[in-house]
């Protein structure tokens, strides 16, 4: 398999995964047990369990006797009926004694080897949470910190960083919408509404926002580290960049150099998680199949088209629209100027393997000033990531669907929006940079990140299409930039532009 590109490698274990899972689901899926507990607390009582598929129901009661009136815990007071959960995480979470008896007496065997795949596909997820940090902060870092002097970031940074904050904006908002439009992850949610907690957030929009400026400045830049609140990280990281600029000289070039070759080996150790992802996608599906059947697929379908459509809106409608009204530019011709560098970051996946070709397309092709070019495209690159903040938003909000009970109120979805600009800022524009990302947005959010390993099944194809559009957006900022920038003094040289 070795031989293979990664993205088949995936798609084969996922192929695999899914065929064994479906059939321990299919076959030893259900398991009705009833065990006379003979230690701890509960010694004497007999545990009645029916494990299936898509629902778990638990009864504690004493042996030969009556259900014990008061043990709310797992049934109501009169001891009438069997608790039921549609979740194994719900029951863990609502009952913590039942789920430790379950997990212990009742679990059946498609369940036993679909927790066993889940813990080992936890590996996988730790590892990635492992690099974010460290990656963020490399990556942020020496982005900003090879764009030019000081004098160049007053020029330039300005009109560039308000277009891609805004670009990014306008992306999540038009994720936002689709999602909820669409609602991908509400078509087959299990379990009946009554049965489960809503979970809401607490405190109103300004609230969440002032919040949130709050977290954007750490009381201690390393505590933020150590906690891994990557808000704060991302935050101070910014500052520390900028203001490195403004003083040049030798600490600029000193922490230039110094934040480069870390941003070479976090790319490196990440590149490395990365080519685990076959076998643990291969775990992370074998538990989701094995455990949740033939559901699990139910709802990828739908979930892709609402990727796709979300970011062709994006991609043919809201950024031509920018170069029409605001860099007066012919969105059509633009685009055919382009095609070169597109397609290469259609079929890579990498906006920073397409960066080379995206200069050159950019300034022979499109006739754009190589100093603005030099500038805009590494640090869009680096912080400009339009499709990868769209799919963020979708994916999350299509977990937070999928999740039973969870109730993602404006205010809520507001909160997923802001963390996935910041979380967009920092992701590496390398294959499947977005998935590192994608785990603490739903740590951000409470939502669990093992749903990761659902949205890896399909995410080659989807992570080639979000590529490609953080690369156009890229493309019409240096057009946005060129326009209000047009005063820039003579070069010595410039490239004549070629007709498209």
């Amino acid at each position: 398999m070795s031989r293979l590109a990664l993205h088949w490698q995936i798609l084969i274990a996922v192929v695999v995964a899914a065929g064994l899972g479906l059939y321990l689901s299919a076959t030893a899926s259900t398991r009705d047990t009833e065990t006379l507990l003979t230690d701890g607390p509960f010694k004497g009582k007999v545990l009645v369990t029916r494990d299936s598929a898509d629902r778990i129901e638990i009864l504690l009661h004493d042996a030969g006797a009556a259900p014990v009136k008061g043990q709310q815990w797992i049934v109501d007071p009169t001891g009438a009926t069997k608790k039921s959960f549609p979740t194994l995480g719900l029951l863990k979470s609502a009952q913590p004694k039942a789920y430790e008896l379950f997990a212990a007496h009742g679990r059946s065997t498609a369940r036993w080897i679909g927790d066993l795949a889940g813990a080992l596909g936890l590996l996988f997820l730790r590892m990635l949470k492992m690099v974010s940090v460290p990656l963020i902060i490399t990556s942020l870092t020496s982005g900003v910190l090879g764009l030019a002097d000081a004098g160049r970031l007053r020029k330039l940074f300005g009109i560039t960083f308000s277009y891609y904050v805004c670009t990014s904006l306008l992306a999540i908002g038009t994720g936002i919408f689709f999602v909820n439009l669409i609602q991908p992850g509400n078509r087959g949610n299990p379990g009946p509404a009554e049965e489960v907690a809503t979970k809401k957030v607490d405190g109103n929009l300004g609230d969440i926002l002032f919040h949130q400026v709050e977290t954007l400045i750490p009381e201690n830049p390393f505590t933020a580290v150590a906690a891994g609140n990557f808000l704060s990280i991302i935050g101070f990281t910014l500052a520390f960049a900028v203001f490195t600029l403004l003083v040049g000289g030798k600490p600029l070039a000193v922490m230039r150099d110094f934040f480069q070759s870390g941003f070479d080996i976090m790319m490196r150790m990440t590149m490395a998680i990365i080519y685990l992802a076959p076998l643990g996608v291969f775990f992370l599906m074998l538990e989701a199949t094995a455990t949740q059947g033939i559901g699990v697929f139910q709802t990828l379908g739908i979930y892709m088209l609402t990727v796709f459509s979300a970011l062709a809106f994006h991609a043919l409608v809201t950024l031509p629209l920018i170069l029409y009204f605001i860099a007066r530019r012919n969105p059509f011709h633009y685009a055919k100027a382009m095609a070169p560098a597109l397609t290469t970051a259609f079929s890579s996946a990498s906006s920073n393997a397409t960066l080379p070709l995206t200069m050159s397309c950019v300034e022979q092709r499109a006739g754009i000033d190589n100093r603005i070019g030099s500038f805009v495209l590494p640090l869009g690159a680096t912080i400009n990531m339009d499709g990868t903040a769209l799919f963020e938003v979708v994916a999350v909000l299509y977990i937070a669907q999928l999740e039973p009970g969870i109730n993602l109120t404006i205010t809520h979805q507001f909160l997923v929006a802001l963390t996935a600009l910041l979380a967009s800022i920092g992701a590496a524009g390398i294959p499947h940079a977005g998935l590192v990302m994608m785990v603490i947005v739903l740590q951000a959010v409470g939502l669990p990140a093992d749903r990761v390993g659902m949205i890896l099944a399909v995410d080659r194809i989807l992570d080639m299409c979000r590529t490609s559009v953080n690369v156009w957006s890229d493309m019409a900022g240096c057009a946005v930039v060129a326009r209000f920038e047009s005063d820039l003094p003579p070069a010595e040289t410039q490239p004549a532009p070629t007709q498209p």
